[in-house]
């Protein structure tokens, strides 16, 4: 049986290869692509999408969603993905356009085609989740799961204390982890474990095929910048989200209550894992704590070579 999903992104160099892993995976049915804004600008992370769906050949929809987060000023990464978002990598425009249905409504609709079977695969601020969750209440009892790539038990990449996606819109990340929908948080506590070294990426792009190919690209990219920040290896935040749900064997977890800072300038975003059950709450979200590298890079080539 294939995995029905929506993938909800903000393209994004790391997005664009977890997004191709999704078309490469023979398990996974992609039932639309949801823009954000959040790396870069909403038109800039749509346009994006459109370009990956028009490469890859595939018929999916994309559906265009929040320009602004809930409460906060939007901010850009550029500084990482590039003034367009893909890096430097060019793209002709794309001929395909934009669904006529926002990201809200195109998400309720599909979590109501596929009752209870429907899972969020959630890449970038969480914007659009909460905003269909307001605008739909009855979406909980609708959907299977929702996987976020965000946040972290220790520590942050965008300040100190927190991850750039639950920095960007922390009121959005409280909706999503207070709507009793099962929620898998996958942080930094993996992803930045989650490396493709010079070796790895060389290897994929020896592949014979032109989405190998842009995957190498898209991969050499984050190398570099991984370098520039003094890590040795393409930290694979997305694809590794991704890859978990094409495989859940890649990462253990354990189950917490979670909330996230809104209040503290100093601390917004952070995500407060009560790792000691000190607040005595129920757990709300599955944490990832540990993960096979090896074989989610093993993954990661076989969907492309």
């Amino acid at each position: 049986m294939r995995i029905p999903i929506v993938i909800d992104t903000d393209p994004g160099i790391d997005d664009a290869v977890a997004i191709l892993m999704a078309f490469a995976a023979e398990n996974l049915d992609i039932k639309a692509i949801t823009t954000v804004v959040g790396n870069v600008e909403l038109e800039k992370t749509t346009v994006n999408a459109l370009k990956l769906v028009e490469f890859s050949g595939l018929n999916i929809k994309v559906a265009s969603g929040a320009e602004k987060h809930i409460r906060r000023e939007h901010f850009s990464a550029e500084w990482y993905h590039g003034a367009s978002g893909l890096g430097n990598l060019k793209f002709p425009d794309p001929h395909i356009k934009v669904c006529d249905k926002n990201a809200y409504d195109t998400i309720y609709e599909e979590a109501c085609k596929y009752s209870g079977e429907l899972r969020l695969v959630c890449l970038g601020p969480l914007t659009n989740i909460a905003s269909t969750i307001l605008i739909y209440p009855d979406i909980v009892d609708k959907i299977h799961s929702i996987t976020i790539m965000g946040g972290a038990i220790n520590g942050g990449n965008d300040t100190p204390a927190a991850e750039f996606n639950m920095y960007a819109d922390p009121e959005a990340a409280r909706i999503v982890f207070e709507s009793k929908v099962p929620v898998t948080m996958i942080g930094l506590d993996v992803t930045n474990r989650a490396l493709l070294y010079k070796d790895d990426i060389d290897e994929i792009g020896r592949g014979n095929n032109k989405m190998a190919k842009l995957v190498a690209k898209l991969a050499t990219k984050i190398y570099e910048n991984c370098k520039a920040l003094k890590v040795e290896g393409a930290a694979m935040h997305d694809p590794f989200a991704m890859g978990y749900v094409i495989d859940n064997s890649i990462m253990k977890y354990k189950s917490f209550h979670v909330d996230v800072e809104t209040s503290s300038d100093l601390t917004r975003g952070k995500t407060i894992v009560d790792v000691n059950n000190l607040l005595n709450k129920p757990a709300n979200v599955n944490v990832g704590i540990d993960l096979d590298r090896d074989k989610f890079v093993s993954m990661l080539k076989k969907l492309f070579i």
